[in-house]
């Protein structure tokens, strides 16, 4: 699923400031540049201007919900950011003096889901389409990114067998190449079914957006 048009090869603002956000999705492990103890950083999911954030730094762990700003996210006196996807600058305002770090995402668990990969499709009886991104699944977790009626929301689901539940979406498949997006607006619910992209098109998408 290309976001970005073959004749202009440009990215609208509102997709742009997705995928500043997706890319900030993960954990990422570093050293603080001063005196070189390691420091940690992992974003659990992003839902608009909130994100559910661990930050780990001095032999302790910090949970909370941080302020997204375009590739930017803030929490308490830290800020975080990333142009790239791959490294992660840290800047600390905590105490006396500012610290920095550079982290580096840390690669997900290998997995064989076979609900790994883009997902998307149409249904002609609603009128609605659908995509599903599953980003890394690890046990009962998956990082996801799912688009419902022009939304895109990402963040962490639910894995159970061959289903993933986020928010008020879920995405079933029985051979790894079908499947169907249920999601469900106040008391409706609206069913796609949807196929999966092949790794091609998906890795296509990702690279004309770098």
């Amino acid at each position: 699923m290309a976001i970005v048009t073959s004749s202009t090869s440009q990215i609208s603002p509102a997709l742009e400031r997705v995928y500043h956000q997706s890319s900030l999705l993960g954990e990422w492990k570093g050293n603080w540049a001063g005196n070189n103890q390691p420091v940690s950083f992992k974003v659990v999911n992003i839902r608009g201007a909130r994100a559910q954030v661990e930050y780990t730094h001095n032999g302790r762990t910090e949970r909370g919900f941080g302020e997204v700003a375009g590739s930017l996210l803030t929490f308490g006196t830290v800020t975080v950011g990333t142009k790239d996807g791959k490294s992660l600058v840290l800047l600390s305002s905590a105490g006396a003096g500012k610290q920095t770090a550079t982290l580096e995402k840390q690669a997900p668990p290998a997995s064989d889901s076979r609900l790994m990969g883009s997902w998307g499709g149409y249904s002609s009886d609603n009128g609605k389409s659908a995509s599903f991104r599953v980003l890394a699944v690890n046990g009962n977790e998956a990082q996801v990114s799912v688009t419902t009626d022009g939304v895109t929301r990402q963040g962490t689901g639910t894995v159970y067998k061959n289903v993933i539940m986020f928010g008020q979406a879920q995405i079933a498949t029985d051979d790894g190449q079908n499947g169907k997006i249920i999601y469900q607006v106040r008391n409706k619910s609206f069913v796609v079914p949807v196929t999966k992209y092949p790794p091609s098109d998906t890795s296509s998408s990702v690279d004309r957006t770098a």
